[in-house]
């Protein structure tokens, strides 16, 4: 695809922007998926009181025009060769803004914030979660439906937006005003980046962020009237849901030169899961980023969780929509970050090589929890803990307990989703940044019994938004033709495997005592946080 320009015919590129927890990533691609062109900037996180994650939303606007700019002018093209624009973002990270000035009332609140912690434990302890699960026991009793089920299942979680946006709504006196008077705009960070990249025309999300923030219905497809009812969130303050592959409209041509058409808009967990083509019922993808996120692809249906994982919408494209079952743990990323902080090591590369230095942790047990626990535990309250320490343990010890905390929760992910979402898994492919972590790679393969593959590109997400982008326009013409593109770095396959992949559960011997230790550890730091 090329366009003319002075009776000449010119490359034509996908630019795609990552907004992650940590970082601002942006890649223009050719037709080959090939990196022509990268920019990245930091994302400074705020930490006001105890508990409380902020972003800057100016800040973070800076850092969307640099990287977008940075990357073109890395790749040594154009704006103009710019055929769209898809973009990736973290999810249910919010803030509200003025409808008529686009000045934001208060930062973002991270979907790692804690603030709500205390309203949703009273929440879901509540008289009148109580009557909602036995109202919709009753419903599934007579109707067998899903959703019902689902209803009566229901908990709430601090990683959705409803509590924090419920806490916002009583903690910010000109965001009640703005509500009242009909001026109040609503939107995660790919709403509000539409906002200000369309000059205040465009208030919209797609179907896969919408899906995240815990307002959604899934099974109906739009926002939840119920539960804007029950919980008093008003529904005039949230933005469209348009399908994920969209004409969102163009970017103002004041703002880079040119207007570039924005045609597609994802979740950052759901985009890397197209970018690993996981198109196919039963596809497993694992993303260790700050967070780490199994999602598994289950077709035209959404899953109905009693443990934990909980439905997203993947993507909508045209009339096809394709659903996701999704378990996370919080503190991947941020847990190698810490120990970087204090030490441990200067040079992430190593971390594999000190762990593999050492023949086991010498019964040291880290448990990953900054964030609290996410399924199967559940527990907002957990504490991040280092047990079992002896004057014998040393830094290596220290990093292979580390990195072993987060097989172990991937493994306790996988188990959960094996129980409870009875479809054959086909391929597992693994990618984000710890995903270049050999020993962790080489570990969770062992653990799943399982072959794992790491593509040769980490950063999915920026790819899965460009591959949307560029079949809206005709870049790419089909999946098939995306699937052909996709490339592989290495395969981790099971050690001892087959005889030891038998085993029910326990694909290798060497870890069932180590991981005994470490469950004790996790139920030691649970419920630690207690308010008095």
């Amino acid at each position: 695809m090329g366009s003319q320009r002075n009776g000449f015919k010119t490359e034509s590129f996908i630019l795609s922007v990552d907004v992650g927890t940590t970082s601002i990533r942006c890649h223009v691609y050719d037709k080959e998926a090939q990196i022509r062109g990268s920019c990245s900037a930091k994302v400074q996180p705020l930490y006001p009181e105890v508990g409380h994650v902020e972003m800057d939303p100016d800040a973070l606007w800076k850092g969307f025009i640099t990287v977008v700019t940075g990357a073109v002018q890395d790749a040594g093209v154009q704006m103009h060769q710019m055929a769209s624009l898809g973009i990736s973002t973290q999810r249910a990270t919010f803030t509200t803004w003025d409808k008529n000035t686009g000045v934001p009332f208060h930062n973002f609140i991270s979907w790692q914030d804690q603030r709500a912690a205390d309203l949703v434990r009273s929440w879901n302890r509540s008289c009148t979660m109580k009557a909602v699960h036995g109202l919709m026991k009753v419903l599934y009793f007579l109707t067998r439906q899903k959703r019902s089920l689902a209803g009566s299942l229901i908990v709430f979680s601090t990683q959705h937006v409803t509590f924090r946006l419920i806490w916002a709504l009583t903690h910010y006196k000109q965001v009640r005003n703005a509500v009242a008077e009909g001026n109040c705009c609503f939107g995660t960070i790919d709403t509000w980046l539409l906002y200000k990249l369309t000059k205040g025309r465009v208030h919209a999300t797609d179907y896969s962020n919408a899906s995240t923030t815990g307002v959604f219905d899934s099974y109906q497809m739009c926002w939840s009237g119920i539960l804007s009812s029950l919980v008093s969130i008003p529904l005039s303050i949230f933005p469209k849901v348009e399908n994920t592959g969209h004409n969102f409209g163009s970017t103002d041509q004041s703002i880079f030169g040119v207007s570039i058409p924005i045609m597609s808009v994802m979740a950052d967990q759901q985009a890397a899961m197209f970018g690993e083509c996981c198109f196919d019922v039963g596809d497993v993808k694992i993303t260790m980023g700050t967070g780490t996120f199994m999602d598994i692809n289950t077709g035209s249906k959404p899953h109905t969780s009693v443990a934990g994982l909980y439905p997203l919408v993947g993507w909508k494209i045209g009339s096809e929509v394709v659903y996701l079952a999704e378990g996370n743990s919080a503190d991947t990323g941020t847990a190698i970050k810490w120990a970087q902080q204090l030490e441990l090591f200067s040079d992430v590369k190593r971390t594999s090589a000190m762990a593999y230095s050492v023949s086991d942790s010498d019964g040291v047990c880290f448990v990953p929890s900054f964030s609290g626990l996410q399924a199967p535990m559940n527990d907002p309250r957990a504490c991040a803990s280092l047990m079992g320490l002896k004057p014998s343990t040393t830094k290596n010890h220290l990093v292979r307990a580390i990195l072993e905390s987060i097989a172990f929760r991937n493994k306790q992910l996988y188990e959960l989703m094996l129980r409870e979402i009875h479809i054959p898994i086909t391929k597992i492919r693994m990618d984000g940044g710890v995903s270049s972590n050999d020993f962790v790679m080489q570990l969770t393969a062992d653990l799943f019994g399982r072959k794992v593959a790491r593509p040769e590109h980490h950063e999915m997400s920026c790819l899965g938004a460009a591959f949307v982008a560029g079949l809206e326009v005709g870049f790419w013409k089909s999946r098939e033709e995306l699937k052909k593109l996709q490339s592989t770095d290495k395969m981790f396959l099971p050690r001892g495997a087959p005889k030891v992949a038998q085993l029910n559960g326990n694909p290798n011997r060497e870890y069932p005592p180590v991981l005994q230790s470490w469950e004790r550890a996790l139920k030691r730091s649970m419920n630690w946080y207690i308010k008095t």
